[in-house]
């Protein structure tokens, strides 16, 4: 069985279209598959379109979340009622065409247990690109991995499993698949212009998700502190020597008043980034430990 799971967010003018690409391509490739639609607190009619949708086709899953968590979160609540023995995930834009999704399954019949679908052409605007290229950065960093990611992917149900075991508020796909596998392919897919609507994913959100990632899945931040801290307190080392040699030794007087500012500019700032990122750590480990839910589902149609 072939499970697609796909988060909805003010998409009511590209479903239906997708529902009818969707279809024959699963009948196609799959003799059973099923379609979960869930629909991240759409402020448009999006949640009656999936209604009319599951009337004509009761495979149809349709899931209403109690209000917006967020792209990833939404794909989690997916998760826990996929049945297949494979999960493809893709946007509801038709960015990610449904045709396809062929690629994807003969890539992971390979024995992977993750595929990504990586664009040959992305089409989206310079800032959504430039935010992108911050997200696959860091992601190839803190996770030590070559392979873009994308929002196209085809999964194991052993994976599956393994991911929807983590029941924290704050999801970073990606981050959970690659912690729990290194077997991961690409596969080059098409990439399509949006056709209507904009992104849900602006400059700063796609940077709030890069915080998600780091904070949750490293130190790395901490440890940059750390070591910028040092290096300063080398720096100041220096200089103090430097200044008291021109003082005993060349007879030089030192205005201290300038370079007083500088320093304590310097380090002030550097005391206040290492203090909010620590807080960044703290911050999340107290929304933990209060139980925020990572989805909470108002009605569920199956």
């Amino acid at each position: 069985m072939l499970s697609v799971v796909i988060p909805v967010y003010n998409s009511e003018s590209t479903l239906s279209e997708l529902y009818n690409r969707l279809q024959p391509i699963l009948l196609n490739v799959k003799e059973e598959s099923e379609i979960i639609f869930v629909d991240d607190a759409s402020r448009d009619n999006s949640w009656k379109v999936l209604e009319e949708l599951h009337k004509q086709d009761t495979r149809v899953k349709i899931i209403q979340l109690m209000r917006n968590f967020g792209q990833h979160n939404a794909i989690m609540c997916g998760f826990h009622y996929a049945q297949g023995e494979y999960v493809i995930t893709m946007d509801d834009d038709l960015q990610n065409p449904p045709e396809e999704i062929p690629k994807l399954i003969r890539k992971i019949d390979e024995g992977y247990d993750l595929v990504y679908g990586e664009y040959i052409t992305k089409h989206h605007g310079g800032i959504r690109n430039l935010g992108s290229g911050i997200i696959q950065f860091i992601y190839k960093k803190v996770f030590k991995m070559h392979s873009n990611i994308t929002a196209f992917r085809i999964i194991r149900k052993k994976l599956v499993e393994c991911v929807i075991k983590h029941d924290r508020s704050y999801v970073f796909l990606d981050g959970l698949l690659a912690w729990n596998t290194i077997n991961i392919g690409t596969i080059p897919v098409m990439h399509n212009a949006r056709i209507s609507g904009k992104s849900g994913y602006g400059f700063s959100k796609l940077l709030t998700l890069a915080m998600n990632m780091i904070t949750n899945f490293s130190i790395l931040p901490l440890q940059f502190a750390t070591w910028f801290g040092f290096s300063f307190a080398i720096i100041g080392f220096i200089l103090a020597v430097y200044f008291l040699f021109k003082k005993i030794f060349l007879g030089i007087p030192v205005e201290g008043f300038t370079a007083l500012i500088v320093a304590v500019t310097i380090f002030s700032g550097m005391q206040l980034i290492t203090v909010g990122l620590i807080g960044e750590y703290l911050g999340r480990i107290h929304i933990n430990i209060n139980a925020k839910p990572q989805y909470e589902i108002r009605e569920i149609i199956e």
